[in-house]
C-alpha cells in the first residue's frame, strides 16, 4: 500500500470561494502558465486542488495530515470523493475546533475497524495543553484492515499526529505516549504499527528529543499513569521495542533525493527553512517491508506552493 503524511498548514487566508469554484476555475492545461508566476503562501483556497493532485497522482490508498481545519478536511473529503472515508476530531473540543489530524483512507483498499483519539497531555482523554506548549496537541488512533488482497486481508495499526512546536518537553512527553501505544498495539493485535506526522523534531540536533524517544534512542518520558496503565504490555513483552524510520529501512535505490520536508512558503532555491520534520515509521515488531520512500514536491511551475511543507510517500508491504 502507498501511504502518505502532510501538514497541509492552517487555512490562515479563509475566504468563502467553495470547491466546485476552485474546480471551475482552473485554467487550461495546455497553455502555459508564468513560469513561477505566484510567490508566498496562497489561500486555501488555491493550495486544496494542488494538495488533491499531488497525492492522488500518487496512487495513496492511506493518508495523515496535520493542520487541518475543519473546512480543509470537508474541502479534501469532497474531493477524494465518496470513495474515501476520514476520521479524525478537532483538537480544541474533540469535535469540529481547532486543528484535526485525520487519518484519510480510500474504502476499496483500506477498511476502517475502530478509532479513537487522545491528547498529547498530562489529561490525555480530554482536550488539553500540555504545560508550555505552543497549541493543543492530539493523536488519531485506527485499526484498519488491508483488503487490496481479498483473500489474505491484513489487520494493522495506523497512529497519527502533529508535535508541537515550540516545547520539546511536549514533543518528548507525545513520542513517549504515541510509543507506549504502538508497543500495545503491536502486543495485543500481533499485527503491523505505522506512526505517521509532523514530529516538528529532526533525527539530530537539539530538538531531536522526539525522534530519539520514538526510535529507542533514548528512554521516553514519565506519561500520563492511568494512560500508561490502559496501555501496558505483560512485563518482558517487546522490551525494545521502538519505531524504526520507514527511510533507513528503504532499499537506497528506492529512496528519492529530496531530503527536507519542511521549505516555508520561501522561493526556490531558498533554503532559510529546510528541515526534515515529517516521518512515517514502522513498529519493529516487524510484519512490514519499506519498499520505497520518497519526499515530494509542493510547488508547480506557476509557483504555487501547496503547503509550506512537503508531502512524504513511503509504498509498504504488510505481511
Amino acid at each position: 500500500m502507498r501511504i502518505a503524511t502532510y501538514n497541509l498548514r492552517f487555512d490562515s487566508k479563509p475566504d468563502n470561494i467553495t470547491v466546485q469554484q476552485s474546480l471551475d476555475s482552473l485554467p487550461d492545461p495546455l497553455v502555459a502558465p508564468t513560469f513561477y508566476g505566484k510567490t508566498g503562501e496562497q489561500p486555501w483556497s488555491t493550495r486544496r486542488i494542488k494538495v488533491f493532485q499531488h497525492l492522488i497522482n500518487e496512487g495513496i490508498v492511506l493518508a495523515g495530515f496535520q493542520e487541518a481545519l475543519v473546512r480543509q478536511v470537508n474541502d479534501l473529503a469532497t474531493l477524494f470523493g465518496d470513495g474515501w472515508g476520514w476520521v479524525g476530531v478537532g483538537r480544541d473540543d474533540g469535535v469540529a475546533a481547532g486543528e484535526f489530524s485525520p487519518i484519510f483512507y480510500k474504502k476499496s483498499d483500506v477498511e476502517l475497524v475502530s478509532n479513537d483519539s487522545f491528547w498529547l497531555s498530562n489529561t490525555p482523554d480530554v482536550p488539553s495543553k500540555f504545560p508550555g506548549a505552543g497549541s493543543v496537541r492530539i493523536c488519531t488512533a485506527t485499526h484498519l484492515v488491508l483488503k487490496s488482497n481479498p483473500d489474505a486481508p491484513i489487520g494493522f495499526t495506523y497512529l497519527n499526529t502533529h508535535l508541537d512546536d515550540q516545547s520539546d518537553d511536549q514533543r518528548r512527553l507525545g513520542a513517549s505516549m504515541m510509543l507506549t501505544r504502538a508497543r500495545f498495539e503491536a502486543w495485543k493485535t500481533g499485527g503491523p504499527v505505522i506512526v505517521t506526522g509532523d514530529f516538528n523534531s529532526p533525527a539530530t540536533g537539539s530538538d531531536s528529543g522526539a525522534y530519539q524517544i520514538m526510535t529507542g534512542q533514548i528512554p521516553p518520558v514519565a506519561i500520563n499513569e492511568t494512560f500508561a496503565a490502559r496501555f501496558a504490555v505483560p512485563e518482558g513483552t517487546l522490551p525494545d521495542f521502538k519505531m524504526l524510520d520507514l527511510k533507513a529501512q528503504t532499499p537506497r535505490e528506492f529512496v528519492s533525493g529530496e531530503y527536507a520536508t519542511f521549505t516555508g512558503f520561501n522561493a526556490p532555491g531558498n533554503a532559510s527553512a529546510f528541515s526534515r520534520i515529517d516521518f512515517v515509521y514502522g513498529g519493529s515488531n516487524g510484519q512490514w517491508t519499506s519498499n520505497a520512500y520518497r519526499v515530494g514536491s509542493s510547488l508547480t511551475d506557476d509557483g504555487v506552493l501547496a503547503s509550506d511543507h512537503r508531502p512524504v510517500f513511503a509504498e509498504i508491504t504488510l505481511k
